[in-house]
């Protein structure tokens, strides 16, 4: 048994490097560009001559993100170093114990300049107010990348991310279609700062307010950090005020994991009220083979880390990079968990 699960692993492995190196981490919507075009822009940069030149200009870069308490982040670390590996640089990872340590994310940012990189990489927990810090790194001539979460202004070079927007818009479709088109439904948001926080719900928010009048928005809970315990509490707190609920959106994996551990508590019926999450984790993953979560959308972390280092290094070799790079996401229920693309991103 041990072997077979070991097996499964290298592979999912795999598959996930040949997506990061192929760019297939295919988004589900369009950004109106040619297949020569996105072929082009997700081809690999670093050769083995390029990070022999790099390693001779000693290129360090500092990667900070917005934690550790989610395995998110943990794989978003693994295809950073990886990047670094092939790109022949230096990199730190580091970030706060959890997404409500803004100050600690900050003390971070301003050790990382102190220490005059080459470029850096972020993801902002708050898109304001690093923006002063950010502004002395643009004076100072050291790029900016960012990552996860957009950062207010033209101060990064470029930001690798999910198109939050979109993944949230998905995410209501499905939710419309598992609840029949109508009736109440609410949301349990992992923040009113982070930029992922404000466009997966409002990407939402607006599908639904667009396209299905029938459907009512009656509670948004916002449980501090997105952690697991208050969005059990949250999650219970909103079942209780709205009895016929019939569905409740939770924006990463910290919310979903606290929704569906209020539902767990409460022995509620799986798909009496339909959840849909956002990244994965056991927990979730768990949840939605045994039917208690109906569905989530996945990001591609990996090669959010991957690709967020690799801009960096472009830019400090004097390549073009675009003001965003899409990443891309999936959704995924029981019937395609497996499958070894959506596998590739799960953790």
């Amino acid at each position: 048994m041990r072997s077979t699960k070991l097996f499964t692993v290298l592979i999912a492995v795999m598959t996930l490097m040949a997506l990061v190196s192929n760019g297939a981490a295919v988004s589900v919507h369009s950004q109106g560009a040619t297949p020569a075009a996105t072929a082009a822009a997700n081809a690999p940069y670093c050769t083995a001559d390029i990070a022999n030149a790099n390693q001779e200009k000693h290129l360090f870069i500092p990667v900070i993100s917005k934690g550790f308490a989610f395995q998110f982040w943990q794989v978003v670390k693994q295809g950073a170093y990886q990047a670094a590996q092939d790109c022949g640089v230096g990199i730190d990872y580091e970030g706060p114990a959890d997404e409500t340590k803004i100050a600690d994310q900050l003390d971070m940012l301003n050790t990382a300049l102190a220490r005059n990189p080459s470029a850096i990489v972020f993801a902002a927990l708050d898109t304001k107010a690093a923006l002063p810090t950010l502004q002395k790194a643009q004076d100072a001539k050291i790029p900016i990348v960012a990552f996860d979460s957009g950062v207010e202004g033209d101060i990064p070079v470029t930001t690798a991310a999910t198109d939050s927007v979109a993944a949230g818009a998905l995410a209501a479709d499905h939710m419309a279609t598992l609840i029949g088109g109508s009736g109440e439904i609410a949301l349990v948001v992992h923040g009113q700062t982070s930029a992922t926080a404000i466009d997966r719900s409002s990407g939402f928010v607006n599908e639904i307010k667009a396209k299905y009048p029938n459907i009512t928005i009656v509670d948004t809970e916002y449980p501090t950090g997105g952690n697991v315990a208050p969005s059990d509490d949250a999650t219970k707190a909103i079942l209780t005020a709205h009895p016929n609920l019939k569905g409740i959106f939770a924006t990463n994996e910290g919310t979903a994991e606290g929704a569906a551990q209020a539902f767990t508590e409460l022995k509620m019926t799986p798909g009496k009220v339909v959840l849909i999450g956002f990244d994965s984790g056991k927990v979730q993953t768990d949840a939605i083979r045994s039917g208690l979560e109906s569905g989530a959308i996945t990001q591609n972390p990996y090669g959010i880390g991957y690709r967020a280092v690799e801009a960096a290094v472009k830019v400090l070799n004097g390549v073009s990079v675009p003001a965003k790079i899409d990443t891309g996401f999936y959704w995924y229920d029981k019937t395609n968990i497996d499958d070894p693309q959506i596998a590739a991103q799960l953790y």
